[in-house]
């Protein structure tokens, strides 16, 4: 049994609930779960999006805008942590009492009401993993119940509800907040510098995995990763490694770059399992399809089974995400927004044979681009050309100084714009046939991407 805790008892105690943001990517899925289990619901949102379609078509009231009369009959109110402590429905739910929950906490609750919880970790990798293993489970007939950061296309959702004890989540480590899960099974992908601004050093981030992992019996690792070892130095329970390079349970072997991704061996303890022929590009999802292949095998998914989940597999939204070819120039979007992550997508391009790559990204927070700064350079140095766009503060000040012009000065063909409509200007009078353009950055640099779609249609 699952220890349970204070939020555990408050969604026993209550039948009507009003979501904040409910067509976000991280609340949407939590409303279909919730929905699927008898709660009444409500919800609001600012901006019309295919997640508000699908709950409506549950029967679930969406009002558009927050007003305090939206929570009107909820017994408890729940929000992500995107939205304002002045929001107005927020605030009603204060003067009246009414019992607030933040997302990361009503996703641990929810964990603790499934026996076979895959909680996917690790500082790049998540999403993509966590789509993967949802799709291996939900082709196999494992009927997963699954809550991802992006779109999988073969559900064309963030997520879904299933009547089965598995129940696939992405864990994200930013401010801790999937230490309020309760995972059965951890899949630590790797540990990288990032979310300093909150962890401090890599110490506390290290220690911040381990505690995740120490929550769970079976640990899935990347065995050649020194910082994901050290998280689990001191794990009791069990252990499965996977990796290229060191010994590890899972290894791939006779790797080779094949037209749209990479192909590789399996081997598990010496043994041959089959030979896998990802669609999705570059050496950094060899990682990605050995977690997944470790740790649906260890969930008892058939070898077959497993190989077309995976063979299967195109991408989830925003990773290394195909929009289109038009007149012989490729678009793609994905969602690097860390330097490991531009190298990672980058390399993966060159490695495609296009004719050039024109990078454009839009980096997010300035914490990450002043303590990161040389590592972009370096990453995006890989493109032929790059076009940026002004940093994304999101939740921060600009306390450096820090501008995306500072990062051009160390580019050789580098231009800076201010808008997506420059962007797809840009584009449209360098682009040449052979090319690639690839949009990347956690902000909303895809707006830029479907411009340039639309105008080049």
């Amino acid at each position: 049994m699952k220890a349970k805790r204070e939020e555990d008892s408050v969604i026993h105690g209550v039948k009507r609930i009003h979501m904040i943001g409910i067509g976000g990517s991280g609340m949407c899925p939590l409303a279909e779960i919730l929905h699927n289990k008898g709660y009444i619901l409500t919800g609001s949102d600012n901006n019309e999006s295919d997640n508000l379609k699908r709950v409506r078509k549950l029967g679930i009231k969406v009002f558009m805008g927050h007003d305090a009369k939206n929570i009107a009959g909820a017994q408890l109110v729940v929000y992500s942590a995107a939205i304002s402590a002045e929001n107005p429905e927020l605030v009603a739910a204060r003067e009246t009492g009414t019992p607030i929950m933040e997302r990361s906490h009503l996703l641990g609750a929810l964990t603790r009401q499934f026996e076979k919880v895959i909680g996917v970790c690790g500082t790049h990798g998540k999403t993509t993993v966590t789509s993967m293993l949802t799709q291996i489970l939900y082709m196999a007939e494992f009927d997963p119940t699954a809550v991802i950061g992006g779109k999988l296309p073969l559900i064309d959702a963030n997520g879904r509800v299933g009547n089965s004890e598995y129940m696939v989540c992405e864990a994200c480590e930013f401010v801790d907040t999937f230490l309020q899960m309760s995972p059965d099974m951890s899949v630590l992908l790797n540990i990288d510098n990032d979310h300093l601004d909150y962890f401090g050093t890599m110490d506390n981030l290290v220690n911040s995995f381990k505690k995740f992992i120490t929550m769970s019996s079976i640990s899935v690792v990347n065995g050649d990763d020194e910082l994901a070892k050290k998280a689990i130095s001191d794990f009791g329970g069990e252990i499965i490694t996977f990796g290229i390079t060191g010994e590890n349970d899972y290894t791939a072997t006779n790797i080779s770059q094949a037209k749209f991704g990479m192909e590789f061996d399996v081997v598990k303890n010496g043994e041959v399992l089959t030979r896998l022929k990802m669609q999705i590009p570059g050496r950094h999802n060899i990682y990605n399809g050995l977690a997944a292949f470790a740790a649906s095998d260890r969930c008892g998914v058939p070898i077959e089974d497993i190989k077309k989940g995976i063979e299967s597999f195109g991408g989830a939204g925003r990773r290394f995400e195909k929009l289109g070819e038009f007149g012989g120039i490729t678009l793609v979007d994905d969602y690097a927004h860390h330097p490991t992550e531009l190298k990672a997508t980058l390399t993966a391009a060159k490695q495609l044979g296009f004719s050039r790559i024109i990078a454009i990204f839009q980096p997010f927070t300035f914490s990450r681009t002043e303590l990161l700064k040389n590592d972009f350079i370096k990453a995006l140095a890989i493109a032929d050309k790059v076009i940026l766009m002004p940093i994304m503060g999101s939740r921060e000040n600009n306390l450096s100084g820090i501008s995306s012009q500072v990062l051009a000065k160390g580019l050789k063909d580098c231009v800076c714009v201010e808008t997506f409509e420059d962007v797809a200007n840009t584009v449209q009078s360098i682009g040449k046939g052979g090319d690639v353009v690839i949009t990347m950055g956690g902000g909303d640099i895809y707006k830029a991407a479907y411009i340039i779609r639309d105008r080049m249609s």
